[in-house]
C-alpha cells in the first residue's frame, strides 16, 4: 500500500457502526494491491462503505450502488440522488451492461427555453438556479442495477443514511469547496440549507444533513416511489415552484431508466467496453484509439511532443464530430456505425501533418453520407468473482445548479446546460453542438461521462473513468494510451499530467508539470497552449498477472482506493 493521508478527528461516535467505519477520523489511501475486491471513488468513506459491502457477501454491482448513495451524502458537490450517470459493467458470466440513467428534460421544456427576445442565450440561465434542472434519474439507475447486486437494497442505503444522520468529519477540500459556494448558496435557495455556515467552514468540523437522510429513509421503504412520488417528489415540486423551476409530477414519475447496448470496439487485442449515446465517450475514445492504432505511438514515448500531436489532433477531430452529430439518440439518428469506420477515420487523418498543429477553422466535422447503412464524479468496482463496474454520475456543475429542495437535502442537477442551447454556442465547458443536441421534452442530454472497461482474453483487465467535464473522454483515452501503448505503471498512466483538445475553442490546455522542452515545441508548431491546473481525477483498477487488484486514486483530490 502507498499514498498521503489525512485524519479528520472529532469526539464523536462512529457513525457507521453496522459497518464499522469510523466516519470522524479516517485517511485517503492513494493505493492498494489486493486480492479479493476493490473500490476506488472520490471520497475515502464512500470508499470504505463499498469495500464492507463487499466483505458481507455483496458483489460489484452492490458495492457500486452503496459508493454511489455514500457518495450522495460525503461528496455533495458531484455525487448525489438528484442527478444522474452511467454504469458500465463486465459481469462473471460474461454479460456486458451499459445502463443510462441520464438526466431528461422536462416535459414542458422548449428549444428556446434559454433565448431572450433577440434570439440570443441568456448567460447563467441553463447552469444557476431551479430553470436549469433536468428530471433526476440516479435512484431510478440504482435500482435497475440493484437488480444484477446480492443483497437487498436497504442493507445497501443504510450506511449513506448513518453518515447522513450522524454526521461525518469535512476534510480540508470539502470545507474549501463549501466556504468557496456560500453565495451562491445565499443567491439560489429560497430556504438556507445545512451548507450554509455564516463562520466558515474548516477541516474537522461535522456535517449531519438529516433532511437527506429523511429522503434515504423514504426510498429505503417505499423504493423508487419514495423519490419520484410521495413525500420527496413534493418536496420537489414544492421547490420549483418557488423557484420558478419546470418540473412536474408526469415528470418524476415517468422517469425510466435504460439499459443500452453497450459501445464495444477492439483495439490491438484488448476489447474496450464503452457508454453508447447519450454519452459521447464510448464513440470518442473509439475514434481517438483506432485513429492513432496506425502510427506507432508507442515508439513516439510518453508526452514527447510528437505523441502530444499526434493525440491533440485526433481529439481535435474527434470533437468536431461530437459536435455535428451527436445526442440522444433516441430522439436523433445518431451516424454511430459510421463515425467509426476504419475508412472513415483514416479519411479524417489525411489532413493529419506532423510537427504542424491543425487549424479548427480548416478541420471541420467529417462528410458522412446523410443516411446510416467539470463537475461529475466516478468509481470502480472489481470483485473476486470477476464482475467490473465502471460508474460516473454528476450535476454537471459543482453542486449542479447550487439550489437545494428544501426539506429534502439534496443539490439538484443543472443538465440542461449540456444540451445545445443554440447552435454554435458554447456551454459551460465550451463545447459546441447543433440539431443533434437540441433541447426537446423527454430527451437526454448529450454527455461526456465516459465510464470505462477493457477486457483482455474476455475477462476485465482495466477499470476507468474520470471527472472533468469535456476533458473526459480525453482523459480516459490519455490514461489507457499510457497503460496500453506506453506501458506505464497504473499510478504513472493517473498521476502524470494530462493534456485536452475540444475542437473549439483552438487551444490545447496543458497541466502543469509538462516539460519546457515539449512545450516550447508544441508552441512552435503553432499550437495555442493554456497551462492549466488539474484536469480530472482518474480513478482506475487494473488486473495483475497474478491476478490481484492494483487500485489507485488520483493525487488531484480526495480520491482514495480501498480493498481487502
Amino acid at each position: 500500500m502507498t499514498g498521503f493521508s489525512f485524519a479528520c478527528h472529532s469526539p464523536k461516535k462512529t457513525a457507521v457502526e453496522s459497518l464499522n467505519i469510523n466516519s470522524f477520523q479516517f485517511s485517503v489511501r492513494k493505493k492498494i494491491i489486493c486480492a479479493n475486491g476493490a473500490v476506488v471513488s472520490a471520497h475515502p468513506l464512500a470508499s470504505k462503505v463499498g469495500v464492507e459491502i463487499l466483505r458481507r457477501g455483496g458483489n460489484a454491482i452492490d458495492a457500486a450502488i452503496a459508493t454511489q448513495l455514500a457518495l450522495a451524502v460525503v461528496y455533495p458537490n458531484a455525487g448525489n440522488i438528484g442527478g444522474g450517470g452511467f454504469m458500465v459493467a463486465s459481469l462473471s458470466n460474461h454479460k456486458l451492461l451499459a445502463l443510462d440513467y441520464r438526466e431528461t428534460a422536462p416535459l414542458h421544456a422548449d428549444r428556446d427555453m434559454y433565448l431572450d427576445e433577440k434570439g440570443n442565450v441568456e448567460a447563467g440561465k441553463s447552469i444557476n438556479g431551479h430553470f436549469a434542472s433536468g428530471v433526476p434519474g440516479t435512484i431510478a439507475g440504482l435500482f435497475a442495477s440493484a437488480k444484477y447486486g446480492k443483497l437487498s437494497f436497504d442493507k445497501l442505503i443504510q450506511p449513506a443514511i448513518d453518515l447522513a444522520e450522524k454526521g461525518f468529519a469535512l476534510t480540508g477540500r470539502e470545507a474549501a469547496s463549501f466556504n468557496s459556494i456560500q453565495n451562491d448558496l445565499k443567491q439560489y435557495n429560497t430556504v438556507m440549507p445545512v451548507f450554509v455556515n455564516e463562520t466558515g467552514w474548516k477541516a474537522g468540523d461535522t456535517l449531519v444533513q438529516l433532511d437527506l437522510a429523511n429522503s434515504l429513509k423514504r426510498i429505503r421503504d417505499a423504493g423508487e416511489k419514495g423519490f419520484y412520488e410521495g413525500e420527496t417528489a413534493k418536496l420537489i415540486l414544492d421547490e420549483m415552484k418557488r423557484g420558478g423551476g419546470i418540473i412536474t409530477p408526469q415528470d418524476l414519475r415517468s422517469y425510466k431508466a435504460k439499459f443500452r447496448e453497450p459501445h464495444v470496439f477492439d483495439y490491438k487485442g484488448y476489447k474496450i467496453v464503452g457508454m453508447p449515446m447519450p454519452s459521447s465517450g464510448g464513440i470518442l475514445v473509439h475514434q481517438m484509439m483506432k485513429m492513432i492504432e496506425d502510427k506507432n505511438i508507442g515508439a513516439m514515448g510518453f508526452q514527447t511532443s510528437a505523441s502530444v500531436q499526434l493525440m491533440a489532433e485526433v481529439e481535435r477531430r474527434a470533437f468536431a464530430d461530437r459536435a455535428e452529430y451527436m445526442g440522444d439518440a433516441d430522439f436523433y439518428k445518431v451516424p454511430e456505425k459510421m463515425l467509426v469506420r476504419d475508412e472513415y477515420l483514416k479519411q479524417r487523418m489525411k489532413d493529419y501533418v506532423a510537427g504542424i498543429a491543425g487549424d479548427s477553422k480548416r478541420i471541420q466535422p467529417g462528410d458522412l453520407p446523410k443516411k446510416e447503412s467539470e463537475e461529475t464524479t466516478h468509481l470502480n468496482v472489481i470483485d473476486k468473482d470477476g464482475n467490473a463496474v465502471a460508474v460516473t454520475t454528476t450535476l454537471n456543475n459543482s453542486y449542479g445548479n447550487k439550489t437545494v429542495v428544501a426539506g429534502a437535502g439534496f443539490f439538484l442537477n443543472d443538465e440542461m446546460d449540456d444540451f445545445s442551447a443554440k447552435p454554435g454556442v458554447p456551454n459551460l465547458y465550451g463545447a459546441v453542438g447543433g440539431e443533434a443536441n437540441a433541447i426537446e421534452p423527454g430527451k437526454r442530454m448529450l454527455s461526456s461521462m465516459t465510464p470505462t472497461v477493457v477486457l483482455r482474453n474476455d475477462k476485465p483487465y482495466l477499470v476507468v473513468g474520470t471527472p472533468g467535464g469535456t476533458t473526459i473522454p480525453t482523459s480516459v483515452f490519455q490514461t489507457l494510451v499510457n497503460i496500453l501503448e506506453f506501458n506505464m505503471s497504473t499510478e504513472d498512466a493517473v498521476y502524470k499530467p494530462k493534456f485536452h483538445h475540444q475542437w473549439l475553442p483552438d487551444t490545447l490546455d496543458i497541466e502543469k508539470g509538462f516539460a519546457n522542452d515539449v512545450l516550447d515545441s508544441l508552441k512552435k508548431m503553432g499550437y495555442k497552449t493554456i497551462q492549466r491546473e488539474g484536469i480530472g481525477r482518474t480513478e482506475a483498477i487494473r488486473v495483475l498477472s497474478d491476478g490481484k487488484f492494483e487500485a489507485v486514486g488520483d493525487i488531484r483530490g480526495d480520491d482514495d482506493a480501498e480493498g481487502y
